[in-house]
């Protein structure tokens, strides 16, 4: 497997910067919070998306995906959403991304049958878009469908393999799914896995990789036994926490973290 770790976690960092740090630390790539905050997102005119691409492929990084906020299920019309996910789509392109995040995103006013019809309808339209680029759409385990059985409701009727799944640890595990429950929903439609540690369902405060509470080894052993060879994608969620301990002094312990799971499991 492939470490990566998220722009989640060093919020308004300059390209140059994400690149050194991906490169010092050991990881393989960088998934790229794609929001008008940060340095990259859709807004970026062409000569900014090649100057992006440039300093990753210099810097011998890969740029795992684009975190996308488009809300797939949100009740409303089909149109901003697509085409907020189809200028997602255009970026993962022109950076050489092979997938970009979308959330479900429903809310308590929808049946659940109304949202999963959206959603599965609006993925279905994205994904034949995102074919012709070579790029996936992936549904994160989170907000109103935080588990895999959850989000394989919206998945499933979809049937395209340019839309799938990305699996946020934490999410499924606050949703009270084991991992193999997950796993088996999951796996034909996995993208990639974000991993990330707790101190508690109700403290969610970024901590170190295996500080916390959440069963990190338990997926990464699960992964390894069923031959996944996809990315693990750290996503400290800095963003949203400002006491939480800066990620930079916490890369290289994160990074020998994951590799020890993955030796141990092997």
């Amino acid at each position: 497997m492939k470490l990566a770790f998220s722009t989640l976690g060093v919020p308004g960092l300059p390209v140059p910067d994400v690149v050194r740090l991906a490169a010092t630390h050991g990881y393989h790539g960088v998934e790229l919070r794609a929001h008008p905050e940060e340095p990259v997102h859709p807004g970026l005119g062409p000569a900014e998306r090649a100057e992006v691409a440039a300093a990753f492929k210099a810097g011998g990084i890969e740029i795992l995906g684009l975190a996308g906020y488009a809300r797939v299920a949100a009740p409303g019309d089909d149109d901003p959403v697509l085409t907020e996910i189809r200028g997602l789509l255009d970026l993962a392109r022109d950076l050489g991304a092979p997938f970009v995040r979308v959330f479900p995103g429903a809310v308590a006013e929808q049946s659940g049958a109304e949202a999963e019809a959206t959603a599965a309808r609006r993925l279905g339209t994205a994904a034949e878009y995102a074919a012709d680029l070579d790029v996936r759409i992936l549904l994160e385990t989170h907000d109103s469908h935080r588990t895999g059985a959850d989000a394989i409701r919206i998945l499933g009727p979809v049937g395209h393999r340019h839309a799938g799944a990305l699996w946020d640890v934490m999410h499924t595990w606050l949703g009270g799914e084991q991992p193999s429950s997950t796993y088996a929903a999951l796996s034909p439609h996995l993208g990639y896995v974000q991993v990330k540690d707790i101190a508690s369902a109700e403290d969610t405060t970024p901590l170190p990789l295996g500080a916390g509470v959440l069963p990190l080894a338990e997926c990464v052993e699960l992964l390894s036994r069923e031959g996944w060879d996809g990315w693990l994608c750290w996503e400290y969620e800095k963003r949203w926490y400002e006491q939480a301990a800066p990620l930079p002094g916490l890369l290289r312990a994160g990074r020998n973290h994951l590799a020890r799971l993955l030796n141990e499991s092997a």
